[in-house]
């Protein structure tokens, strides 16, 4: 099973974009897929149907019985969408106050890894939608996944965002018991500006082979699609946004993507 987790410590960067998009892509080919949303906002929840309010049963259930996770409260939290082969565990807007709660518990760190030991047999790929602070829930992403997916928006701006979300890698490697490969992914890229051409030069300057060597593109289907709720290469199969994210898809999946573990 992969388990991709798609993050940043800055908001806007096309973060839930781009799990939407990759997981679309995946379930068109007949994989089922598992996406989950640790993001308390809930974007992807909502895009995806659900209410993040009122929402009964979530990832917040799950750390709520962090002692001991039953595997039908696990069952009870995954939630099918009106998306062939998209199957999601939904946010809620209650999992803000995760950290304080649970203070420093033994195990928090651990909840979404030993859930997605629930699926192993069931999903082949997992993608997770994280959310931009460092917390108990961006902590469980990275602990869990096996490849970390860094959107970065062509502006300068979210450089600096970029290097508190390596620096956040950094010191999780520390308690991983191997490094965690990052890709870093240049979005909502404007060729038709000096700056948007600046910035990605600067990406690959500072960044070199961990930076995908092309970008998804701005493509106002993008927001018509998360209008609609539905993943743009649903919507829209020959749109420039998912002739990019197939061609991030193949790259993501090849035996040996050419990413360092920093």
């Amino acid at each position: 099973m992969a388990v991709w987790a798609v993050c940043n410590q800055k908001g806007g960067v096309a973060k839930t974009t781009t799990v939407v998009s990759l997981a679309s892509l995946l379930a068109q080919k007949g994989e089922p897929v598992l996406m989950l949303d640790l993001d308390p906002h809930g974007s992807l929840t909502t895009y995806l149907g659900y209410d993040p309010d009122s929402i009964e049963t979530s990832i917040y259930t799950l750390f709520q019985q962090l002692d001991n996770t039953p595997k039908e409260a696990i069952l009870k939290s995954l939630k099918k969408t009106r998306h062939d082969n998209i199957f999601l565990l939904p946010a809620s807007t209650a999992m803000a106050t995760l950290d304080r709660q649970l203070g420093a518990q033994q195990g928090k760190g651990l909840v979404i890894r030993k859930t997605l030991s629930f699926f192993k047999d069931r999903f082949k790929h997992v993608l997770i939608d994280c959310p931009p602070m460092l917390g108990v829930l961006m902590i469980n992403a990275l602990a869990a996944c096996d490849k970390l997916i860094i959107p970065v928006q062509t502006e300068f701006l979210s450089l600096k965002g970029l290097e508190h979300m390596l620096h956040t890698v950094s010191m999780i490697n520390h308690s991983r018991r191997s490094a965690l490969p990052y890709f870093i992914v240049p979005t909502m890229h404007d060729g038709r500006t000096k700056a948007a051409i600046d910035c990605l030069a600067e990406l690959h300057k500072r960044y070199g082979d961990n930076v995908w060597q092309s970008f998804v593109p701005i493509d106002i289907g993008f927001r018509e699609a998360s209008k609609l709720g539905l993943p743009l290469p649903e919507m829209s199969p020959d749109s420039a946004g998912t002739r990019a994210y197939k061609q991030l898809l193949n790259m993501l999946n090849e035996p040996e993507v050419n990413v360092s573990n920093g």
